[in-house]
């Protein structure tokens, strides 16, 4: 899994998601993803648009990040879903909890 820092939008900091989150790569999402939040960063927009593939592992990293921005008052926003991802976000009811929009852009556009 890659992770990029892709800067900052209209006051959200924009990182992008590369490869695959599973049990193994997942702890290096949530760890520099808690270091941003801790840096002060409570406004985030996640690109997932180079995920190939996300486990329960994953997802668990992902409501781990949220709860951790949502408890300081901030928000996150997840983009790009590819089909494979996007099935298993439907499926475990996280696209009902969770804000997602087909790109960064769009997610910008409704900011």
């Amino acid at each position: 899994m890659k992770i990029t820092d892709n800067g900052k939008q209209k006051g959200f900091l924009v990182i992008g998601v590369e490869g695959r989150m599973d049990a193994v790569t997942t702890p290096e999402f949530e760890q520099t993803l808690g270091n941003r939040i801790d840096e002060g960063e409570t406004r985030l927009i996640v690109d997932l648009s180079a995920l190939e593939y996300i486990s329960s592992a994953g997802l668990r990293g992902i409501l781990t990040g949220v709860k951790k921005v949502n408890a300081k008052g901030g928000e996150m926003i997840f983009t790009g879903l590819r089909d494979a991802v996007r099935e298993v976000f439907e499926i475990s009811g996280f696209s009902t909890i969770i804000p997602t929009h087909e790109s960064v852009e769009a997610a910008l556009k409704k900011i």
